[in-house]
C-alpha cells in the first residue's frame, strides 16, 4: 500500500494526540505519545485492509493558514 497521510490533534480535554487518515473511515485511533499514537493508527490500518486496499473517499492536498478578522 506504500504510506498514508494522517492528520494528528491533540485533545484539549484529554491531553491525548488524536489522529485520523482523511478520507478513510474508521481509520483513527488516539494515544498519549506519538509513538503510541503511530502504533495504534497501524493497529487500526491494518485491521481495516483485512477485507483489502479501501478506495478512499477523499485525499489529503494540503493544510493552509488563514487570516480571519
Amino acid at each position: 500500500m506504500g504510506t498514508v497521510t494522517a492528520v494528528i490533534e491533540r485533545d484539549q480535554e484529554t491531553g491525548l494526540l488524536v489522529g485520523y487518515v482523511p478520507g478513510w473511515p474508521g481509520a483513527h485511533s488516539q494515544g498519549a505519545t506519538m509513538d503510541e499514537l503511530r502504533a495504534n493508527l497501524r493497529e487500526v490500518i491494518d485491521m481495516l485492509r483485512e477485507d483489502g486496499d479501501p478506495a478512499p473517499e477523499a485525499t489529503f492536498v494540503c493544510t493552509d493558514v488563514l487570516d480571519v478578522a
